[in-house]
């Protein structure tokens, strides 16, 4: 009986320890996803029981077991994160601060890919490859860009600062920043040069295929009135 309260003292005390660790290394991710979720209802919600947190900090301890050229490690301890979490996260990948991953579920990142600060993305996201080729091959994401539900950012492309992906998107080309992408193949809309705000509204996202229906609209009812 002694023996089996002093182990879950020990699991316990190894548990809080974790927790201020991963309250202080990731302090920035946690208020990261304060920020931006309306359904976080406290930093301890966020620490304890956010998945996409949870991902990030399993991450970068195989990140750096994979810096050290200790691949299988690395490797193990990723599909370990992906079992637990539902996100699978190469640890060769390079991520910036702050990330927030939403829900999470399904997410895949790609072992060279590169994610900038501030970035948002939803479940079901994937930052893939195209092909067998070695190298680079995975894409570059910039700082400040949300990547909606079910997109898929494939290749070495790159995406700008302050970029928006559309839910379901197919992005295989490079976009420059200040942009909106949607569709299959993804479509390129300027917001004016604007920077976009990240915030978890979709119904107000520019979709140039619905823009050209509306100039085209707007010139029959020109015509029309001629």
């Amino acid at each position: 009986m002694i023996c089996l309260l002093k182990l879950l003292f020990v699991i316990l005390a190894v548990f809080i320890a974790r927790n201020i660790l991963v309250s202080i290394f990731f302090y920035g991710e946690i208020r990261s996803a304060q920020k931006k979720d309306p359904a976080a209802k406290s930093f301890l919600e966020v620490l304890l029981l956010y998945q996409g947190l949870q991902a990030q900090v399993n991450y970068r301890v195989a990140h750096f077991f994979f810096k050290l050229h200790i691949f299988f490690l690395a490797r193990l301890l990723s599909q370990f994160g992906r079992f637990f979490t539902g996100i699978e996260i190469h640890p060769g990948a390079r991520i910036g601060k702050r990330l927030f991953i939403d829900h999470g579920m399904g997410v895949v990142i790609g072992e060279t890919s590169i994610i900038g600060d501030d970035v948002l993305l939803y479940q079901g996201v994937t930052l893939g490859g195209t092909g067998i080729e070695k190298g680079k091959r995975h894409p570059t994401i910039g700082n400040n860009v949300v990547v909606g539900t079910g997109a898929k950012i494939l290749g070495n492309i790159t995406i700008g600062d302050n970029s928006y992906i559309g839910a379901n998107a197919v992005v295989i080309k490079d976009v420059p920043p200040n942009s909106t992408v949607v569709g299959v193949p993804g479509r390129i809309t300027k917001q004016d040069g604007k920077k976009i705000d990240i915030s978890l509204d979709h119904i107000h996202i520019l979709d140039p295929i619905m823009q050209n229906i509306e100039e085209l609209e707007n010139r029959i009812k020109k015509l029309e009135n001629k």
